[in-house]
């Protein structure tokens, strides 16, 4: 059975995406900005980006049924190199102990205001 996830942010209508799908044993978790989606904001930090990106995520696997422990596979897009060793420590609290297989990538982001954005990948754990 599938599942489609929203935040309810205006962009998953108007690009035609959910910010989750799950399929069987599977949640696969769209590519998200650092967007606080309750009040449409953006900080203006890449910290508070991504602080805002992992709970945005974990909200999304929760209500899929599924937690950060599930995460098999990770996807980081940074707009600048300078940026790597200041979220290296705040995905490490995330995802520290679950090592997902993960890749980053600096790259241009959708808005001039966007400084990160990641994809996540999740199994359900059967033990």
């Amino acid at each position: 059975m599938r599942k489609l996830i929203s935040t309810g942010s205006p962009f998953e209508k108007t690009a035609g995406y959910s910010r989750a799908v799950v399929q069987g044993d599977w949640c696969f978790v769209s590519g998200t900005t650092g967007y606080d989606y309750a009040t449409m904001t953006m900080p203006d930090t890449v910290e508070a980006q991504t602080r805002n990106c992992l709970a945005t995520i974990a909200k999304a696997l929760a209500e899929g049924g599924f937690d950060l422990a599930d995460v098999v596979r990770a996807r980081y897009y940074i707009i600048d190199q300078a940026h790597v060793d200041v979220v290296f420590p705040i995905l490490g609290e995330a995802f520290g102990d679950i090592r997902p297989a993960a890749t980053m990538i600096v790259c241009q982001l959708n808005k001039p205001e966007m400084k990160i954005e990641i994809e996540v990948t999740a199994l359900r754990r059967t033990e």
